[in-house]
């Protein structure tokens, strides 16, 4: 393939991509249709399934979009932090402000997770989460053994409970938000968290 037309087509791929994360943040990402895809990007369907070939894959690329950038993400915190229980922290916030700045992140995550069938996708996302809580387990992990946490920290549950936490706030967000005149919550949550670890300075 020339290599304008690679290019071509990993433009194309991207932007079908980023349609799909938009359409999600306002309506339920199973109900997207491959129509409601071209109709956004003012093509026809024909023009979607040149660079992908079934909604499926269109699905399976999205999901795999939200791994590499999530993880970026959470890796340039871990470097950029000072020590372990900085980097825990900074992890913390930035899959917050990942989800902020696109909403239809989570929706298409639980879409996936929700569907009644093991499909690729929702193997896909399974990995993905257990790659996940297997990454902060180790971050717990070094935590502890620098004598930042607890020493009897159950890390697997730490791990989970971080994952559930930033899913409640995410949940709390897609029902209705947080008042105007209420703080941001997402602190104070994040300050229980790293008290029920026994975080030291």
């Amino acid at each position: 393939m020339p290599v304008n037309s690679r290019q071509s087509t990993e433009s194309r791929q991207a932007e079908i991509i980023a349609t799909v994360v938009a359409l999600a943040a306002d309506r339920n990402p199973a109900e997207v249709t491959t129509t409601d895809i071209a109709k956004a990007m003012n093509v026809t369907q024909g023009a979607l399934f040149r660079h992908f070939s079934n909604k499926e894959a269109i699905r399976l690329a999205v999901i795999e979009w939200i791994e590499t950038q999530l993880m970026s993400r959470l890796g340039d915190a871990q470097v950029s932090a000072p020590n372990v229980l900085k980097g825990l922290e900074a992890m913390f916030l930035a899959h917050v402000i990942f989800i902020r700045e696109f909403p239809g992140v989570p929706r298409l995550v639980f879409a996936e997770l929700q569907q009644p069938e093991s499909t690729p996708v929702r193997q896909r996302v399974h990995e993905i989460m257990r790659h996940y809580r297997q990454t902060l387990a180790e971050t717990l992990g070094r935590a502890k053994a620098a004598q930042l946490i607890r020493d009897d920290v159950d890390v697997q549950a730490a791990a989970a409970l971080f994952l559930g936490a930033i899913q409640g706030l995410v949940m709390q967000s897609m029902l209705g938000g947080v008042p105007s005149d209420t703080e941001d919550p997402v602190v104070g949550v994040l300050h229980l968290y790293l008290a029920g670890l026994g975080a030291r300075p």
